[in-house]
């Protein structure tokens, strides 16, 4: 779990400046303001779909997922891998005379999910009641995957905008890209990790042990049937 403020994120000390800050505008604010390219932020957003595998017995999937206890089961299992890629770029001025640079970031950020791969034990063949049980509870696991990404869009264009303002920023020169290649590596890049890792707590809410009591009484006691017979034949 990454735990970093929302805002401010990391500003470099006598470094990375906003071009607001000075109350009037000097002659190299008033190019860097008004000659080069504006500031901008693109997020996108990418869902990859889903796999359905029901080659692994329920078993396996218990050991997949890590449950220690012997009365712990796990009948299915609904997995992706989430990933962050922020690419930078943006034109920047020198001023000789202050020995200051200015730089307008162009931040492109993609959230994609890898494609989502669900389990159903193969002790429930596809079809049967049981089957359709355990998946349409994997489903929702996928949905609460699908349903964070545009969240998380939505959460990290709101504080981009609200940490840049449009403007450019000013650093000595020779430093302005090296300092906001940090602050995105050391501040961005962890905040938006911890942006998307907070839907592990919405899938833990699916798992509550109502939810496995009563998918273990689903289908007039087919599933805990199938389960009383697994087990005593382990």
């Amino acid at each position: 779990m990454w735990r970093v403020p929302l805002l401010p994120l990391l500003i470099l000390p006598g470094c990375l400046l906003a071009g607001h800050a000075a109350a009037a505008r000097t002659p190299f604010q008033i190019r860097c303001e008004d000659t080069i390219n504006k500031t901008i932020s693109v997020l996108s957003a990418k869902q990859n779909g889903y796999t359905i595998n029901t080659q692994l017995s329920y078993k396996m999937l218990t050991a997949m997922k890590g449950v220690a206890s012997n009365n712990a089961f796990v009948l299915g299992l609904t997995r992706t891998e989430s990933m962050v890629q922020i690419g930078l770029d943006g034109q920047m001025l020198q001023d000789p005379k202050s020995g200051y640079e200015c730089i307008a970031p162009q931040i492109k950020v993609q959230l994609t999910y890898a494609p989502v791969k669900i389990y159903v034990g193969n002790e429930f063949p596809v079809g049967s009641c049981g089957y359709k049980e355990i998946l349409a509870h994997e489903m929702r696991h996928m949905q609460a995957y699908m349903d964070h990404l545009p969240k998380v869009q939505g959460t990290v264009s709101t504080a981009l905008a609200k940490r840049f303002e449009g403007k450019p920023l000013y650093a000595p020169a020779g430093t302005a890209r090296s300092a906001l290649a940090f602050e995105i590596d050391s501040g961005w890049l962890p905040y938006i990790k911890a942006e998307m890792a907070k839907v592990e707590a919405v899938q833990a809410r699916i798992d509550a042990p109502a939810e496995y009591a009563r998918l273990s009484r689903a289908c007039g006691g087919e599933i805990q049937r199938i389960l009383v017979k697994t087990r005593a034949g382990r």
